[in-house]
């Protein structure tokens, strides 16, 4: 048997219910903050069932919700509407897309958070009264003397893994519990269904049995979308939701799977829903009454459809990397869910309007609104100056209110002018447009002025993204040779290829460094990472060994050298590198590698193998570090070839595998080096989405130099 509630959360629950109750609320809960802690625990609800609190049964006080923004800032917390709570917590108004006001409150205790209080009426609702707003500070009063007496009697009101319900203030009004047949026909004279707060059928009349198709005994106990496969669908779950949270009647019509259509209207109030259920108006029976009507606005269903698509956006979002990504994350989730036809995406820029991206309209179309200044008077600026979503659901209604668009006119209906704001800062305006008029129900705005949040804020990511990937493409592509020394007796040919993936910019290099007349340095490496601090140290590397093999050193003595220079830098990224002495005159090549990947040489008669050099440690990481060499002879027509990790490596093949691969395809490719360069790299270059950068160097004595 569970064990009942101690002293402390009897008065707790008390102090709670009276809240309500005096308050005027329809629903409150209480959360506790325990010391030294910085997540708020839902201990108990009442007036909705505790479960649609679920995805804030825990709170870190880091989340933006108002209960956590009460806490932080130690004020009441005020949301009027749910038009204001998408605006300003985007992420909680795509949960629960209904009608409702609230309050968060914090509850203290001596100058220390102890908890918080979340109260919620039926909205939208006026700003809170005086007496409303001090009532909701003595009960906050009063609730933190409850929890401090708790844990100063050293019973503590722990965290629990769920939050318990109490009942309705509303229930208690002397009638049995569980007259709930009584209880319907005081809240609707016609026969129907009475559901409880958990949406379970507590009482169905025959009439109503029979047009559902089900009997009584089944459908008792359960909720009705648990019982008929028909209604088995989140719209209609999502209307029993609405009517429980706002407290507002609403309806919703669905299709029998014999064809007839049911309308389902929804009576709510503290104790439970009273549902009244009739044939669809226009029918006969639930059958169409004369030739097909064009069927009213489905305004509810296509909200809750388009929720599950945004709910899926949201995730998704947090995954995209560049503005291209948002728009096209966007398009394929936004425009399904509310049909729409066509979106555009602006960002501010230099005072302007500028297009980042769009789909289903003509690139000629674009052209006409890119660059449109933020001075002009457009419904775009204005959503996005203003703060504030523009709704116009046909021509009419645009013209009537920017009478100079006309001019501009880009074949669409009805469109939604959505502004993009994120921390506070205007980011752009996010467009949908319908090809035929389009009414914007209530829930179809709340859920738009939602998602403009997350997009805002997906899309000021992307910009930054952006921003600093063409940063780092430039600084690589600055600090790579743009041309190699031209060395008599001495054929090249190389290859670079940037990775395509996300921010994966990364510190591969090569270089070619001309000693004397007969004596050229080959150098290949990389460096740790994929962003611009790898870029960056890779050019601080390559002057390092080209300064130091310039001024005659060993190619053991280049490395060194150069290690020891990144350990003072101390960037905290590591480096492969391998540098490569060919002495043209002698026929030979003197090879050091810290950490790199070996060469591969094809001799004259095309037998390809894989020179085995020892490894020194990488660079950056000892400074005592040595890197042993081996010479080989070079001869002339021999090829030898210098490579970084993304030419072998996969997520498929290891990296042995990868290098014999390489050597077979060395070994069975044209002599000439630009045509052997292009053989080696076709397979990663018919990769779209490469997740590191590659790097190849091909090296041929061709004749004794002059």
């Amino acid at each position: 048997m569970a064990e009942g509630p101690g002293p402390g959360r009897r008065l707790l629950d008390h102090l709670l219910v009276e809240a309500v109750r005096d308050l005027g609320a329809h629903a409150a809960g209480v959360y506790v903050l325990p010391p030294g802690e910085d997540v708020l625990t839902l201990e108990v609800m009442t007036g909705v069932p505790a479960h649609f609190a679920e995805p804030w049964q825990r709170i870190s006080l880091a989340y933006p919700v108002p209960v956590t923004d009460a806490v932080r800032s130690r004020d009441l917390v005020w949301v009027a509407s749910h038009e204001e709570l998408a605006r300003r917590y985007p992420r909680a108004a795509l949960v629960l897309p209904y009608h409702f006001a609230l309050a968060g409150a914090p509850i203290l205790h001596r100058e220390r958070v102890v908890g918080a209080l979340l109260l919620l009426w039926p909205g939208p609702r006026h700003d809170l009264v005086p007496a409303v707003r001090a009532g909701i500070a003595s009960v906050c009063a009063f609730l933190g003397h409850v929890l401090a007496a708790a844990e100063q009697t050293g019973q503590p009101l722990a965290p629990r893994s769920a939050a318990r319900t109490l009942a309705d203030p509303a229930a208690d009004d002397g009638k049995a519990p569980g007259d709930a047949a009584a209880r319907y026909a005081e809240r609707l004279p016609e026969p129907g269904v009475a559901l409880d707060p958990d949406g379970r059928v507590t009482f169905i009349t025959g009439a109503a049995a029979r047009l559902v198709g089900a009997s009584e005994r089944r459908l008792l106990g359960a909720p009705p979308w648990e019982v008929l496969p028909w209604l088995n669908d989140p719209v209609y779950e999502d209307r029993y939701r609405a009517a429980l949270i706002s407290r507002r009647p609403t309806s919703f019509t669905a299709r029998r799977p014999d064809g007839v259509v049911l309308c389902f209207e929804l009576f709510p109030d503290g104790t439970g829903i009273s549902v009244r259920i009739t044939h669809a108006p226009g029918t006969v029976g639930g059958e169409a009454a004369g030739p097909p009507q064009p069927a009213p606005p489905q305004v509810a269903p296509t909200r809750v459809g388009a929720l599950y698509h945004l709910m899926h956006l949201a995730g998704a979002l947090s995954e995209a990397a560049g503005a291209d990504d948002v728009v096209r994350l966007v398009a394929d989730t936004v425009l399904p869910a509310f049909d729409a036809q066509a979106l555009a995406m602006l960002v501010t820029e230099g005072g302007r309007l500028r297009i980042v991206g769009y789909h289903g309209y003509p690139p000629e179309t674009m052209d006409l609104f890119d660059g449109t200044p933020l001075t002009s008077s457009t419904p775009g600026v204005r959503a996005l100056t203003e703060g504030t979503a523009g709704f116009f659901s046909s021509r009419e209604e645009l013209e009537q209110a920017f009478p100079a668009r006309g001019d501009h006119n880009d074949g669409m209906a009805a469109w939604a002018f959505l502004p993009l704001i994120a921390s506070g800062r205007p980011v752009g305006t996010c467009v949908l447009a319908f090809q035929r008029p389009h009414p914007f129900a209530p829930e179809e705005r709340a859920a738009m002025t939602s998602l403009a949040g997350l997009m805002a804020q997906a899309l000021d990511r992307a910009r930054l993204y952006d921003t600093e990937h063409a940063l780092a493409q430039s600084l690589q592509t600055g600090l790579l040779p743009h041309t190699l020394p031209a060395v008599p007796g001495l054929e090249v040919a190389a290859r670079y290829l940037p990775a395509t993936h996300g921010m994966d910019v990364g510190g591969d290099f090569y270089d070619l460094i001309r000693l004397d007349d007969t004596t050229v340095a080959a150098v290949i490496g990389d460096v740790q990472g994929h962003n611009v601090a790898a870029a960056a140290l890779m050019g601080q590397v390559r002057t390092a060994i080209h300064a130091h093999a310039s001024a005659g050193a060993a190619p053991d003595e280049v490395l060194a050298r150069t290690n020891r220079l990144l350990i003072d830098l101390d960037p905290g990224l590591f480096t492969s590198c391998l540098y490569a002495r060919i002495d043209l005159a002698a026929r030979s090549v003197r090879i050091a590698t810290a950490g790199h990947l070996p060469p591969l040489l094809r001799h004259p008669d095309g037998d390809t193998s894989v020179v085995h050099v020892e490894p020194g440690v990488l660079l950056g990481i000892d400074p005592a570090a040595t890197y042993p060499t081996r010479s080989l002879p070079l001869p002339a027509g021999a090829v030898l070839a210098l490579f970084t990790d993304g030419l072998v490596e996969t997520p498929d093949h290891p990296l042995d595998t990868g290098i014999t691969r390489l050597a077979h395809d060395m070994g069975n490719s044209p002599q000439g080096l630009p045509a052997l360069a292009e053989t080696l790299t076709e397979a990663v270059r018919a990769v779209d989405d490469r997740t590191d950068d590659v790097a190849l160097l091909l090296l041929r004595p061709s004749a004794a130099p002059a």
